[in-house]
């Protein structure tokens, strides 16, 4: 294990790209009406042979770090599922892989980690679902956290170009990464070569500042989004996108706040619909915290159980975005 984590970042970025390699090769392969026929099988392909394939490089570098993930190998494994198995081992065999059946059920099971403990990963194979169907934004989210700290970040989003609008036709998106105290980067998923600092905005004024939320109503409440937004004299329209991306945007420095509103009572966060986008966000110097403005506390095995929401910002309005919330009843 490297002291600056170097070899850390190495592997992740390698895991990510190579994951990223498989999701794009089935996300072409969507035919236009798949969400008017509500079909997720390309979603169960790609999410399944991402994590396989992202568990099995961390298997050969970090052989003893567990990982916290959201799928097991149980539904896989049952006979029905036979072809579902077959579509994985067809794109691995694309990307120079032979493994057998009982290989990819390892990978995918090793990712079955629920408890805490010092230092494990997390991973989010597809997060953005939707988007990964209408073939828009999506992202394979990796992070190392260490004794409760969220450490090493890499967080693929492969139709993310230079700006929100673009949307490649094939794999030319980019992986933003950050390790904790050494800022953060972006560079390109093809090459992983290059690395490019990045920076959240400079802007101050809210009434200036553009927010980013989900694209789905059910992830976070657009209503309250709205309440805060008049509160804070933002008028420019949200920018609408799924997965971590959002999270992307922000440390880049093109949307300045980002929220993620409680639509129900006992939701609990996941840690990897967050962990890797986080650590982005605060290394490109903005702020994260929940709706009370407590910071997001990653000891607590795989959900974020003390805490409420998250609110991401450039860190320049925190503390009035914050108050905003509380004035329109989110707390």
């Amino acid at each position: 294990m490297s002291t600056d984590y170097s070899r850390e970042l190495e592997f992740a970025l390698r895991a990510v790209a190579h994951a990223s390699e498989l999701c794009c090769s089935v996300n072409g392969k969507i035919s236009p009406d798949v969400l008017e026929k509500r079909d997720k099988s390309p979603v169960t392909i790609a999410d399944f042979g991402s994590q396989a394939l992202v568990s099995r490089i961390l298997e050969e570098a970090f052989p003893d770090d567990p990982i916290i993930g959201e799928e097991d190998a149980t539904e896989l494994k049952q006979p029905g599922q036979m072809n579902f198995l077959n579509a994985i081992h067809a794109e691995m065999v694309a990307l120079g892989l032979n493994p057998s059946s009982e290989q990819i059920f390892h990978w995918i099971d090793r990712c079955s980690q629920k408890e805490y403990c010092d230092r494990f990963w997390t991973l989010d194979p597809i997060d953005g679902t939707k988007g990964f169907l209408r073939k828009g934004q999506y992202a394979i989210s990796l992070a190392l956290i260490v004794n409760g700290e969220v450490t090493v970040a890499a967080v693929g989003c492969p139709n993310l170009g230079s700006k929100v609008e673009d949307a490649p036709d094939s794999m030319q998106g980019e992986v933003f990464s950050a390790v904790r105290g050494q800022g953060a980067t972006t560079r390109s998923l093809v090459s992983l070569r290059n690395p490019e600092a990045i920076k959240v905005s400079t802007r101050t004024s809210t009434s200036e500042m553009v927010f980013c939320e989900s694209v789905e109503s059910g992830h976070s409440s657009h209503s309250d989004s709205a309440q805060v937004a008049e509160r804070l004299e933002i008028s420019a329209n949200p920018v609408r996108l799924d997965s971590q991306a959002k999270y992307c945007v922000v440390a880049r420095g093109e949307a300045d706040i980002y929220l993620r509103l409680p639509t129900r009572p006992g939701y609990q966060e996941k840690i990897w619909d967050h962990a890797g986008g986080v650590l982005v966000v605060e290394e490109a110097g903005g702020t994260v915290t929940d709706v009370a403005g407590k910071p997001l506390d990653f000891r607590q095995g795989s959900e974020l159980s003390n805490n409420r929401g998250v609110v991401v910002s450039n860190g320049a309005c925190h503390d009035q975005i914050i108050e905003a919330l509380k004035a329109v009843g989110v707390s």
